[in-house]
């Protein structure tokens, strides 16, 4: 299919003037070629979305595909212990296709829920598997393998040396990035300070430079691991990672919950990007970040569900409501209002990805990244005089998406996958969860 022309709908814009209005959208290949008022355009496939509501794809900054086999391995444990109890010994017990399947189940509930690109960390092996599921069901991405090149309690399967990690990575990226006209793209991901040499994050820091490619982290999650951090550098994480180069605008840092004033100023002189994870930090007891804070900074900030086993959905209506409700009890009901909200999970996340003039809005010119929303449900209702944004993101689900477009093509219709066979991604994810669990001894 060439051409589609959608008819009829609200299209939420989420462009410069904040455009709301009933129309329609033509698509020509991968690219929004027109949108208006009863538009004529000759097209291979029309679709009336009288009484629905269109809105630009969720742009989520961090996903973990590689975990979502774990979901609900990992519950009622902070961080580190999380990790070195569940999620490292799960990790290393990964083969390649188990990768694959835990990517298709990731992405076949982020397309179910609206999400149509991602910033996504993988493991220390199989990374290329995850690619595959990635290039195959035809969401819009940002990946990296892992990079841990250091550690205490790493299992064997995760330990790799400085200059494999690297060399691993470099291939991938070769392989890889700009694949399918842009569609994916590579991202260094070095898993946190406390998993790598100073001597890998540097080189990090140069090939990130020199490909021109976002580096993605995380850091000053868990007060743990900020102790940790200073025992051994002798700096709080963000002070570290700009001591080393790498705090610039390809850096893209997940959570951030603990930044003191001087490592808030850092992000923002340096235009570094925050991915906001609520869910997950609520769940792993991490800490409430200072979001309207970092926003009254200016500071890029966009959202992101992390992981499966840390949060137990990918769902970015469920980081919506809970980024906008944890900031009220802190700054009173006016912070961090629905339209704020909104513009982080689209908008906010295509300027962190660095593909604000490609996505993130509905406009002429831009790739065609949609989510058709069927809002006539007694949770969303009454809709007359209501604000469309404010139903969205206070009272909308994952249930509600009716049909994802990405990259101009429909990869879900009615609820119907397009691009992945349901049936045999759920019985494989869980053939291979029982072949990781037996691996890993977890049973």
């Amino acid at each position: 299919m060439d051409s589609l022309l959608i008819k009829n709908a609200q299209i939420i814009t989420m462009n410069e003037q904040n455009d709301i209005f009933t129309g329609d959208i033509f698509i020509k290949d991968d690219l929004i070629e027109a949108i208006g008022l009863n538009l004529q355009n000759p097209a291979e496939k029309i679709i009336d979305a009288s009484s629905r509501t269109i809105i630009p794809g969720f742009v989520q900054t961090h996903i973990h595909l590689c975990q979502t086999l774990f979901r609900g391995r990992g519950d009622d444990l902070e961080l580190l212990d999380w990790l070195k109890k569940r999620i490292w010994p799960l990790e290393a017990s990964h083969d390649g296709e188990s990768v694959f399947y835990s990517a298709m189940l990731g992405i076949g509930e982020l397309i179910q829920s609206g999400t149509t690109t991602i910033v996504d960390m993988e493991t220390v092996h199989h990374t290329d598997f995850a690619f595959q599921a990635i290039a195959a069901s035809g969401i819009r991405a940002l990946s990296g393998k892992v990079m841990m090149d250091r550690g205490f309690d790493v299992p064997s399967g995760l330990k790799e040396k400085t200059e494999s990690s690297i060399q691993e990575s470099v291939d991938l990226l070769e392989k890889w990035n700009l694949h399918d006209n842009g569609r994916i793209r590579y991202a260094f991901s070095p898993r946190f300070v406390i998993s790598c040499t100073e001597q890998l994050l540097k080189e990090v820091r140069e090939l990130s430079f020199k490909h021109d490619v976002k580096v993605h982290t995380h850091a000053s999650e868990n007060q743990e691991e900020i102790k940790v951090v200073l025992e051994e550098t002798g700096m709080r994480n963000i002070v570290y990672l700009d001591h080393l180069g790498l705090a610039n605008e390809r850096l893209i840092l997940a959570h951030c919950v603990w930044l003191d004033d001087n490592e808030k100023r850092i992000i923002k002189e340096r235009g570094v990007h925050v991915s906001h994870c609520p869910g997950s930090n609520l769940k792993l007891a991490s800490g409430v970040a200072d979001t309207k804070g970092l926003l009254d900074m200016n500071v890029s900030l966009s959202l992101g569900a992390d992981g499966a086993p840390c949060n137990n959905n990918l769902d970015m209506f469920n980081e919506m409501r809970l980024a906008a409700l944890l900031q009220k009890p802190i700054h009173g009901p006016a912070a961090m209002d629905a339209k704020t909200v909104f513009q982080m999970a689209t908008i906010g996340g295509a300027k962190a990805v660095g593909l604000e003039k490609e996505i993130g809005s509905l406009e002429v010119g831009k790739k065609a990244d949609m989510v058709i929303l069927n809002l006539n449900q007694f949770h969303t209702y009454p809709s007359q005089d209501s604000d469309p944004i404010s139903r969205i993101v206070y009272s909308a689900g994952r249930g509600d998406v009716e049909t994802t477009i990405i990259n101009g093509k429909i990869v879900m219709e009615n609820r119907i996958m397009k691009t992945l066979d349901k049936e045999m991604i759920l019985r494989e994810a869980n053939n291979s969860i029982h072949r990781l669990l037996k691996r890993a001894a977890l049973t």
